[in-house]
């Protein structure tokens, strides 16, 4: 989302480098830089004309004018200063005393609120907690059906009441199905509205009473830019928002929402969707996410989505093999499927410290989702003793798998070189000869 954003801020950095030092006019004209690059993102006037002074005080007072590295100053002010508009700290979803813990999700409709729900669902019991979805919309049959086929796919319980049901006796029904199944967590999916009137505030009111939430996260669409910031003021005045969700951060929106709506609401942001799939729900770090907008990469996310696709048995597996050279192309497949899941290859190279700079320059099909789909076709194409002794794949071997895959006979060759160059890199890792088996691994 922040790719324009990304690149115009580097601009700025680089002809701040190609300096030995800078004056305050280098530094005036850096700002105003930054400036309008904030504003084309649409990022709040308020917020960026605080942003602006903000790095303004902290250059001048850190004397940057005077630095033998002014370029490193400067990256590093203005990391600290898009920290603080995101909120600072990580924000944290609050527990209840006792149990169910009672998440309320409010949103325009649109914003992608019944899918986060059920996003929030996987994330929750993946944290070893057990969740209850709620279907509070009982008028709108389309909602309700919509989360109930959510929760089968995920086999994730949901509660869905009668569309004559009062939002007490959604309530009082829905807690006792939580206390029935033992559920941690019970996240209500309420109405998604159109404008917010009086009388559809007035419905969020009594919903609100009724279930008592310890939490009330705001699903907002970050593509809608400032829509999304008077949104969360307008719902904050009839509930009160302990949270907020954005949506749609894989979008190609110039999105100034996620960097406006901290600052001017108050409200801090608690998770980001950054897909479609069931597991593109990350929690919000300001930290992280400020890297990536300077396009400093963020290794942190990049391990943890590594870690949930790595049990400590496939990583001691997957040692031994490497210590006996014994990888096959099974292997491979492996690694490239669970490549696959953790995300968009164009959003995991963001992820890298570096990459953001060079991406553009990057050989497409280096970093194509199809690349990855070619690999496989070509991997599922060889017989059970292809894959487990490649040598025995000779010329004629070669064409078949290429027809099989529908791809040709250099695109096979190329995988197989990928694969004898990965494989000696393994050895030598595992065997000491290189460098230390990653911790990205561990």
């Amino acid at each position: 989302m922040f790719e324009s954003l990304t690149d115009k801020l580097q601009g700025v950095f680089r002809r701040l480098g190609g300096r030995g030092t800078i004056t305050e006019k280098d530094l005036e004209e850096a700002l105003r830089e930054v400036r309008l690059a904030l504003l084309e993102a649409d990022v709040h006037y308020k917020v960026v004309r605080e942003f602006v002074q903000g790095v303004r005080e902290r250059a001048l007072g850190a004397d940057v004018t005077k630095s033998l590295t002014p370029m490193q100053q400067v990256i590093d002010i203005v990391n600290q200063q898009t920290i603080e508009v995101l909120g600072g700290g990580h924000s944290r979803l609050e527990k209840s005393k006792a149990p169910p813990t009672v998440i309320m999700l409010v949103g325009l409709k649109g914003s992608g609120k019944t899918t986060t729900a059920a996003k929030l669902a996987l994330h929750l019991r993946r944290q070893g907690e057990g969740p209850l979805m709620v279907a509070a919309d009982p008028e709108r049959v389309a909602a309700v059906e919509q989360l109930v086929a959510l929760g089968k796919q995920l086999n994730v319980p949901v509660f869905a009441p009668q569309a004559s049901a009062r939002p007490d006796q959604i309530a009082k029904q829905a807690l006792a199905e939580a206390q029935r199944a033992g559920a941690a967590s019970v996240i209500v999916d309420t109405v998604g509205y159109v404008q917010l009137d009086a009388q559809a505030l007035s419905g969020l009111e009594r919903l609100y009473r009724a279930f008592a939430p310890t939490e009330v996260l705001l699903v907002a669409d970050a593509m809608t830019g400032q829509e999304a910031v008077h949104a969360a003021e307008e719902f904050n005045k009839v509930v009160p928002l302990t949270g907020l969700i954005l949506t749609k951060l894989d979008g190609d929106a110039r999105g100034g929402a996620a960097l406006s709506i901290r600052a001017v609401t108050g409200i801090p942001i608690k998770f980001v969707g950054t897909g479609e799939k069931a597991d593109a729900l990350e929690a919000f770090y300001p930290d992280r996410f400020a890297s990536r907008i300077l396009g400093m990469g963020d290794v942190l996310t990049l391990i943890e989505r590594a870690k949930e696709q790595l049990t400590d048995e496939d990583v001691d597996s997957l040692t031994e093999r490497m210590k006996k050279g014994a990888l096959t192309l099974d292997d491979f497949l492996q690694q490239y499927q669970r490549i696959k899941r953790m995300g968009p290859l164009n959003q995991l190279i963001g992820l890298v410290p570096g990459f953001a700079q060079i991406k553009n320059r990057l050989n497409t099909d280096e970093i194509d989702e199809s690349f990855l789909m070619q690999s496989e076709a070509i991997i599922y194409s060889m017989t059970k003793d292809e894959r487990r002794d490649p040598a025995i794949i000779d010329g004629s071997r070669r064409r078949r798998i290429a027809r099989g895959s529908g791809t040709t006979p250099a695109d096979v060759n190329r995988l197989l070189k990928q694969y004898h160059e990965a494989k000696r890199i393994m050895q030598m890792i595992s065997t000491g000869r290189g460098t230390k088996i990653s911790p990205f691994l561990r």
